[in-house]
């Protein structure tokens, strides 16, 4: 077998492997290892695009066996970089689209490849959804073994709690069926703390009917006296039924057609909502909001889901430079949102946001300790979001971002949601799942993956492990 540490390395697989390898003498290679955030730039020795389960089972035992680091990939979007090592195997799962709805069941099979935007196509087909990403490009395995918050969560929970069943490739090669039945506690530590024990290939997800057409859309404010608006809003969804799915966000209105011309540019405040139910129930349930935002830029209309998840698209271009935070917040209190709405107003990227998204309902129904994802409790949570094109911008965005963290801080748990969060340091993890539950989890990581090969993650070190610092925001 050649060794990958070489200046010239060349992958050999088994006889059997049939997936596309690609290296850095390769042509396609510089596109082939770009992920979404264009502020991490790792090379790996070699990129792998398996066919299915026994092309990555060849993957995960080569790069055991030459001692390499293993990352793994769906669509990239780890604002941390862990998608993607320096050096090692990349694990590229964009080649498995496959997605099947089984209605009768309830259930919908996806392949690790798939995209949220293609599984939502697919269910939506059928009536059905699963509560997903809010950025169509966003893979559904990395948010899912995340824990996972969409708009449908208040309603139907986290992704992570519609998570059925999956088949896995452990460290040791093997490829598992991992279910409430076979194997519990490997499925509970999949829902939330998924990618740090192997390359899930497939998963089952629950999946829920869904009317043809939501009432969904955004309300948009100058920010300029908005804290009466701001706390109103507050008020409204803290007593709102769970079909109600909202956001508030600060950011430059784009210059599209239904943006007034004297607002394009400005600091304004947008509410993303979507009601999930009866249309005719959605409009008394968003009548408060509209009457809030009077005077505003009223863009809320019936629409496919389909149409909601691609809603924000435009403000995730592929290739900018990204930080990004996701800390939980215990409420939202009148001097927090007087600090969150003037850091809005020093938005200098077009794709920079300030995100608080309202969270309980069905999520915090869920016990505590029944899955590794964490903080349930939380009714809030604070998600700055900084994107920029050149690295000129650099120092003032990511102190943006630090700005932000400070508004904030009053009302932090001291939680955080990883997904969403640039640092990777065992500090960092156990903030994401709390003292308890990472114990729990680093017996799970004992079993599964004693000599941490699955590392490439915000990751959970086996007993004895000594750590490897993983690059965390490499700008270029």
């Amino acid at each position: 077998m050649t060794d990958l540490t070489t200046s010239q390395p060349v992958l050999e697989l088994s006889a059997e492997f049939r997936g596309e390898t690609i290296t850095p003498q390769d042509p396609d290679f510089d596109r082939a290892r770009a992920v979404y955030n264009g502020g991490i730039d790792r090379r790996p020795a070699v990129i792998v695009r398996p066919t299915g389960a026994a092309d990555v089972m060849d993957a995960v035992n080569y790069a055991r066996t030459a001692q390499l680091p293993l990352s793994v990939r769906c669509g990239g979007h780890s604002i941390a970089g862990t998608s993607i090592c320096e050096g090692g195997v990349l694990i590229d799962l964009s080649s498995l689209k496959g997605v099947h709805v089984d209605p009768d069941r309830g259930t919908a099979l996806a392949q690790a490849g798939v995209l949220w935007g293609e599984y939502d196509r697919e269910t939506q087909l059928y009536g059905r959804a699963t509560p997903g990403g809010r950025v169509t490009t966003t893979g559904l395995g990395g948010f899912t073994l995340g824990g996972g918050y969409g708009w449908l969560s208040a309603k139907y929970g986290l992704t992570c709690d519609n998570l059925v069943a999956a088949d896995i490739v452990t460290a040791d090669g093997r490829l598992v069926h991992v279910s409430e039945d076979q194997n519990p506690d490997l499925l509970w530590g999949l829902r939330g703390a998924g990618a740090n024990f192997g390359v899930v290939t497939s998963y089952e997800l629950r999946v829920h009917e869904i009317p043809p057409l939501l009432l969904a859309g955004m309300l948009v404010l100058p920010n300029q006296d908005a804290g009466g608006f701001a706390r109103a809003y507050r008020d409204h969804v803290e007593q709102a039924p769970d079909e109600l799915g909202t956001g508030m966000v600060t950011v430059l209105a784009p210059p599209e057609e239904f943006v007034p011309p004297e607002l394009v540019g400005k600091p304004v405040v947008a509410l993303v909502v979507a009601y999930v139910g009866d249309p005719a129930e959605a409009v008394e349930a968003v009548a408060p909001l509209r009457e809030l935002a009077a005077g505003g830029v009223d863009l809320l209309q019936p629409m496919p889901y389909t149409a909601l998840q691609a809603m924000i698209d435009g403000f995730a271009p592929k290739g900018w430079l990204n930080y990004h935070r996701g800390m939980h917040l215990s409420r939202l209190s009148d001097d927090v949102i007087d600090d969150y709405l003037e850091v809005g107003k020093t938005i200098h990227s077009p794709m920079t946001q300030g995100v608080m998204f309202r969270n309980g309902g069905a999520i915090s129904r869920v016990p505590e300790d029944a899955t590794a994802a964490g903080h349930r409790a939380a009714p809030y949570m604070a998600h700055p979001i900084a994107a920029w094109n050149t690295p000129d911008q650099t120092d003032y965005e990511m102190d943006w971002v630090r700005r932000f963290s400070a508004a904030v801080e009053p009302d932090r748990t001291g939680g955080v949601y990883l997904n969403f969060e640039p640092g990777t340091t065992t500090a960092d993890v156990v903030s994401g799942f709390g003292e308890d539950k990472y114990a729990r989890l680093v017996a799970l990581k004992d079993q599964w993956d004693p000599t941490n090969l699955f590392r490439s993650n915000h990751n959970i070190a086996p007993t004895g492990w000594e750590p490897v610092t993983i690059p965390q925001q490499a700008t270029r």
